[in-house]
């Protein structure tokens, strides 16, 4: 691990950016989390918040499922979002080239949030305070799914979390910046960060591999 050079998040899907989507695609439990978290979607959703939207994979089968709703994207990456804005001409899409973490999404506003592949690069400390600003943000009857790569036991989590903070401190990469590596977490520490967020009903919904469907709802 010491020859390893950390990138800066935003970098590094710039730099991987013409070959996202034939690997993304090219995962077959990442192309069957596409279509199963579309289908977890209510039929009456309007307003959908996309964290981490990337070139928007994931709305593929959510706008062939729901094609009047209207999506809020971010993503920390103009390029990605550039071909999501090209891939859905005529669809009703707000596009925010930013930073989930910082960014203000206001309160009772949208009737789900997803996020797919993108919190297994963060802190447990750092994800629950999202969670709070998701729970805020969704209106009273909103659910929160998550689709994310999973350590599948607490060693595995321990592992990736210690090299991470090896790799910072080698790297010489200052507290609360963002650089790219993988700290999947176990279904339970998730569903644990999302409850103590405030959210009800937090459940697994769906497991292939080393990916996982958490939904996680603002009431019982």
């Amino acid at each position: 691990m010491e020859n390893i050079k950390l990138e800066k998040m935003d970098e590094f899907f710039e730099n991987r950016s013409a070959s996202y989507e034939e690997h993304m695609l090219s995962i077959s439990h990442i192309r069957n989390g596409y279509k199963k978290i579309a289908e977890m979607i209510p039929k009456n959703t309007k307003k959908l918040l996309d964290l981490g939207c990337g070139t928007g994979l994931e709305l593929i089968e959510i706008f062939r499922k729901l094609p009047n709703i209207k999506v809020t994207g971010i993503d920390l990456t103009k390029k990605m979002l550039d071909k999501l804005y090209e891939k859905f001409p005529g669809r009703d899409i707000v596009l925010i080239n930013g930073n989930y973490f910082s960014h203000d999404f206001g309160s009772n506003i949208y009737d789900v949030i997803i996020s797919y592949q993108t919190l297994h690069h963060f802190e447990h400390d750092i994800k629950q305070k999202l969670y709070k600003k998701l729970f805020n943000a969704l209106t009273i009857h909103g659910q929160y799914i998550e689709c994310d790569y999973i350590a599948l036991n607490q060693e595995e989590e321990n592992f990736h979390f210690r090299e991470n903070r090896n790799l910072r401190i080698e790297n010489g990469v200052k507290e609360g910046e963002f650089y790219h590596y993988d700290t999947p977490c176990t279904v339970e520490n998730q569903i644990k960060n999302m409850e103590k967020a405030g959210f009800k009903s937090v459940k697994e919904e769906w497991r292939e591999e080393s990916a996982a469907i958490i939904r996680a709802k603002k009431q019982e």
